[in-house]
């Protein structure tokens, strides 16, 4: 199956995601992990501008202006969803009633850093932190999603984040649209648990600034199999 590299680490978070989990998506690619579990699927999303229990994107014709995830994006309501003041909403990320969030990355390192919010352009740092740095540190399993390189082909998997941090050594696990990492806790390094064929462990290298290691257990998976 031929998907986007979106589609791909969207598809791939979502695997991450257990039964009972309450799972905040952030601005950007996480957004699209709801499209990709169905209500059975036992999960509860949240999203930083106010709801709790919403599912996919719905129809065109379905669509309500007044219901969106954190990227305006059109959203639905599964049955006992609610809706809340933002304030209400970062109380509860701050409060620790969240269990996983899923981050959308400029950069991330060997230590677990997030570095999401601000890019220099014409000597400014823009757009905004929002409410990502909350999620860093109120909720217990941050996922990094990411293209793993960017426009430029450069890495965003560094030894270091070069660019403002959202948090420090917040991140549990990284998935690009080549790869799956685990952060080992205490800033220790990367280790590669999934890879994907047609690139391989030496060209994973090759584009990625970051050290890491092997697993034992190192899965080796073509470009479609995340959305099976």
């Amino acid at each position: 199956m031929d998907i986007s590299p979106k589609e791909l680490i969207a598809r791939r978070c979502a695997r991450e995601l257990r039964h009972g989990e309450v799972v905040n998506l952030g601005l950007g690619v996480p957004t699209l992990v709801a499209n990709y579990l169905p209500a059975e699927a036992g999960i509860v999303f949240h999203t930083e501008n106010g709801a709790f229990g919403f599912g996919a994107r719905p129809g065109y014709y379905q669509a309500d202006s007044d219901l969106t995830n954190a990227g305006t994006e059109p959203i639905t309501l599964r049955p006992g969803a609610a809706l809340m003041d933002l304030a209400t909403s970062l109380g509860a990320m701050r409060r620790g009633y969240i269990d996983v969030t899923t981050l959308g990355a400029l950069q991330a390192d060997e230590q677990g850093n997030l570095a999401n919010w601000a890019m220099q352009r014409d000597g400014r740092w823009w757009p905004g932190i929002g409410g990502a740095m909350d999620l860093c540190y109120g909720t217990r399993k941050v996922i990094a999603a990411m293209q793993h390189v960017d426009k430029r082909g450069e890495p965003k998997l560094r030894r270091r984040c070069t660019l403002p941090l959202t948090g420090r050594e917040c991140i549990k696990v990284i998935v690009t649209d080549l790869a799956v990492f685990d952060v080992i806790p205490g800033g220790e390094g990367l280790v590669l648990r999934e890879v994907r064929t047609d690139v391989g462990v030496s060209g994973l290298r090759n584009c990625t600034e970051a050290n890491f290691t092997l697993s034992s257990q190192l899965f080796e998976f073509l470009p479609g199999y995340a959305a099976t």
